[in-house]
């Protein structure tokens, strides 16, 4: 499979599962190549990382230095990228999932590009100047829905249960605040 196919099959993949529909998961498979060319969806990620970033200086004014803010803030989406990757690959033989893991963050990878996607929708309302309760309810509804593909994908693509699932999303997003955290606190 070459880049390409590699790219049209994960995210034709991701955006099965977030119909809902489980055979999202036979469409990727978990091979060393594929899970190598999964990592193209961090590059397909970034846009909507600076977009939520824009869009948040856009109702509150903006960091001094945006440069700085820009640079951090994706470093430490990289970082959390990374850190959840390895983490999983070291808990997959714990849970005994070890050999479902390749397919896991293959499908976990295509399926950040949507779920990024789908924060940056759920932002819209409320940079448009949307009344607040238009803004919340679109921002609940996307990031619900990118928590639930998560889960989902998840789910299927390890075979595990619904509280393992839901512990392997906290994981991922703790990851991502305990860095984002870290990077609020250092000088600037």
């Amino acid at each position: 499979m070459n880049g390409v196919s590699a790219l049209t099959s994960g995210l034709f993949a991701a955006l099965r599962l977030a119909r809902g529909h489980p055979d999202g998961v036979v469409l990727v498979s978990g091979d060393r190549s594929s899970i190598i060319r999964s990592f193209w969806a961090v590059a397909l990620s970034v846009p909507a990382v600076i977009l939520r970033m824009l869009m948040s200086w856009a109702t509150s004014g903006g960091p001094k230095d945006p440069l700085h803010a820009a640079g951090r803030e994706v470093i430490v989406f990289l970082l959390g990228w990374l850190v959840f990757v390895e983490v999983t690959h070291r808990l997959a033989p714990m849970i005994g999932r070890a050999e479902r893991w390749g397919r896991f963050i293959v499908l976990w990878n295509w399926c950040n590009v949507i779920e990024g996607a789908l924060v940056v929708l759920g932002g819209v309302p409320g940079t448009l100047g949307a009344p607040a309760i238009v803004d919340q309810a679109f921002e609940l509804i996307t990031i619900g829905w990118a928590l639930w593909l998560e889960w989902y994908a998840t789910r299927l693509a390890l075979g595990v249960g619904a509280v393992t699932a839901v512990w392997l999303v906290v994981l991922d997003q703790a990851i991502g605040i305990f860095l984002a955290s870290l990077a609020v606190a250092l000088p600037s």
